[in-house]
């Protein structure tokens, strides 16, 4: 079968994007517009997730698609505002509104009281969800008494980045060179890369290794007590204790790795709503320089990746390709059988100099 389907590679074709994926990024527009109430019901159908090898593995990763089943980086394709639709265009259009609040897309990466430190591969084409490796180890955070792992949903928000060159005023420190993290403080447990329509309600300052991390505080839309809790005052009010918790959680979860305690900014004070939406508008600034080369990337991966389901047909019989991986040199090709075939596309291109915003398209038929 390997030989047949190595014939059968008709052709990797650079297409033209219909669109840029940057096109109206100078134009201005508001920040937000009502939408219909079904809005968040439309965005939660929009994506799709695909796992790929077994988790507690170095090997898994967790794919997002489209609602078309195309496969879409979770960190540049899904919108950072909620209720627009799946955009061609960045930013996206338009954002939803929960009453006079702008509703924002996270990304679940680690679902609450789960241990294994899960993250967007901002270094892989498409940037799937894999588990973090420190010194050749799969990494798990702590039991931080008297808590069990991670005590929110954590995760990201998309289209966002702190960059690492860019020393903020405030804190003194250059960013962490990923999205902005977000902790979700619902009542619901989340699945890992569950796409969550979440209001803002603060952020605190950590201070990680000498490097800006922002965690923004955080509830779903769909939470019961979301209709109560609007700003860091409410969390105090509603939640008592919560926002203690998270500091000491933040402030000792790398001591069990013989690493200091973390410090923050701010004497460690939660900043309200306002100047949490004002953080991350920066950094979906700074995320859109990192798109338009205004910034350096180092080794983050920006294309964006297009039509990568196929059908091929053997002795007969339809065979659906499950996924193309893609890294640098080789695609491999998962067939539905279990077959694993590799083609080198050396003697094409080498992945890493096909130009930014381009599509791939791989034609493969027998």
């Amino acid at each position: 079968m390997r030989a047949g389907l190595g014939r059968a590679l008709l052709g990797l074709q650079l297409l033209r994007p219909a669109r840029s994926c940057c096109a109206g990024a100078g134009r201005r527009r508001p920040l937000v517009q009502p939408l219909p109430r079904c809005g968040w019901l439309r965005t939660m159908a929009q994506f799709g997730t695909e796992p790929r090898g077994r988790l507690d593995s170095p090997e898994y990763r967790l794919y997002f698609k489209n609602a078309e089943g195309k496969y879409i980086s979770p960190f540049h394709d899904i919108p950072l505002f909620a209720g627009s639709e799946e955009d061609k265009e960045v930013p996206a259009k338009r954002s939803k509104t929960n009453g006079s609040e702008v509703v924002f897309n996270m990304v679940v990466e680690v679902p609450r009281w789960s241990n294994a430190k899960m993250e967007i591969a901002t270094k892989e084409p498409l940037n799937p969800i894999k588990q973090d490796i420190k010194r050749g180890k799969l990494r798990y955070v702590a039991n931080i008494f008297p808590h069990k792992g991670y005590i929110w949903n954590y995760g990201a928000l998309p289209q966002t980045w702190e960059d690492p060159h860019h020393k903020d005023k405030d804190t003194g420190c250059c960013g962490d060179n990923d999205p902005i993290d977000v902790c979700e403080i619902g009542t619901k447990v989340r699945s890992l890369g569950e796409i969550v329509q979440v209001k803002v309600l603060g952020v605190m300052a950590l201070i990680d290794e000498g490097e800006t991390d922002w965690k923004i505080i955080a509830i779903s839309v769909d939470d019961p007590e979301a209709q109560k809790i609007h700003d860091i005052d409410d969390v105090k009010k509603h939640k008592p204790g919560y926002l203690e918790a998270t500091a000491e959680w933040f402030r000792l979860y790398k001591v069990p790795d013989d690493k200091p305690e973390n410090q923050f900014a701010f004497n460690g004070e939660f900043k309200d709503k306002d100047f949490a939406v004002e953080i991350i508008k920066s950094t979906h600034e700074y995320w859109k320089a990192l798109l338009h080369k205004k910034a350096d990337r180092g080794a983050i991966k920006c294309i964006l990746i297009d039509n990568c389901s196929f059908m091929v047909t053997t002795q007969g019989l339809l065979e659906t390709i499950q996924k193309i991986y893609i890294d640098h040199v080789y695609l491999m090709a998962y067939i539905a059988t279990g077959t694993i075939c590799s083609f080198s596309i050396n003697f094409i291109r080498k992945f890493s100099e096909i130009p930014e915003g381009n599509r791939v398209y791989l034609c493969i038929l027998t």
